[in-house]
C-alpha cells in the first residue's frame, strides 16, 4: 500500500489499526532495507522485487 502512495492514515483505516502502528511497521521496513526514508524503502523494495505494483 505504501508503494501505491497510500498514507499511514489511509492504510490504518483500511486495516483497522492505528496510524502509529503503520508508522512503526514502515519504520521497521525502512530499517531492514537499509533505506534512508519511506520513499527510498519503496524504491529498494521495487528494485529487489519484494513488492510489485
Amino acid at each position: 500500500m505504501v508503494a501505491n502512495g497510500r498514507s499511514a492514515s489511509e492504510i490504518g483505516g483500511i486495516l483497522h489499526i492505528t496510524k502509529r502502528t503503520i508508522d512503526e511497521h514502515v519504520h521497521g521496513a525502512v530499517r531492514k532495507l537499509g533505506a534512508l526514508n519511506r520513499t527510498h524503502a519503496v524504491a529498494l523494495a521495487l528494485r529487489d522485487s519484494i513488492v510489485k505494483l
